[in-house]
C-alpha cells in the first residue's frame, strides 16, 4: 500500500528525506505543469520548480494538513510564481530608472565636460595678467586682497580685472552664439 501525501508531508517536515523525496517524485510533475501554465515559458518554469523544491523543506513545516497536500503544492506554486513575477517587475523598474539616471548622468557629465573645455580655450584668448588674476581669485579661491598682494598690485585692480574677465567672457560666449 503506498503512503499517504499527507503522511509523507508530515514525516518530510520532521526531516525524513526519503519521505521528501518519495513526495517531489509524487508531485514535480504537477509543480512543473502549473508552473510552466503560468510563465509560459519552460526555462523559467524550470527555474521556478526547482526555486520550489529547493523552498519546500522549510515550507513544510507550515502543512498543517488542513487541505490535500496537492492543493498546498498549487499554492506554493502559485505563490512563488507572483513573488517571482514582483521582484522581476521590482527590477526592471530598478534597472529602467537607473539606465534614465545613467544617461542623465552622462548627458551632465559631457555638457560639462564641453563647457569646462570652452572656459579653458576662452581663458587662453585672456591676456597673462587676466588669466593670473582669474587662477588665484578663483582657482585658488583667494580674495581680491589676497589676490592683490601675490600679483603686486591694487585690490582695485584686480577688481578691474576681473570685471573684465566677466565682459570678455560674455562677448566670447555671445559671439559662438552660447547663451
Amino acid at each position: 500500500m503506498e503512503t499517504a501525501d499527507e503522511d509523507l508531508a508530515q514525516a518530510a517536515a520532521k526531516g525524513d528525506r526519503e519521505a521528501f523525496a518519495a513526495l517531489l517524485s509524487r508531485h514535480y510533475d504537477r509543480i512543473f505543469g502549473l508552473a510552466f501554465r503560468l510563465t509560459g515559458d519552460r526555462a523559467e518554469a524550470e527555474d521556478l520548480a526547482q526555486d520550489i523544491c529547493a523552498s519546500l523543506p522549510a515550507k513544510l513545516a507550515s502543512f498543517g494538513g488542513r487541505a490535500r497536500v496537492t492543493t498546498w503544492l498549487y499554492r506554493v506554486t502559485v505563490n512563488a510564481a507572483h513573488d517571482r513575477r514582483r521582484r522581476q517587475a521590482a527590477r526592471t523598474r530598478a534597472a529602467d530608472g537607473w539606465g534614465d539616471w545613467e544617461i542623465a548622468r552622462r548627458a551632465e557629465a559631457e555638457e560639462a565636460a564641453k563647457a569646462q573645455d570652452w572656459l579653458i580655450g576662452a581663458m587662453r584668448a585672456l591676456t597673462p595678467e587676466l588669466r593670473d588674476t582669474v587662477a588665484l581669485t578663483l582657482g585658488e579661491e583667494m580674495s581680491q586682497a589676497e589676490a592683490a598682494e601675490v600679483l603686486g598690485v591694487s585690490e582695485g585692480t584686480v577688481a578691474w580685472r576681473m570685471s573684465e574677465v566677466k565682459k570678455r567672457l560674455r562677448a566670447m560666449a555671445r559671439a559662438e552664439g552660447m547663451p
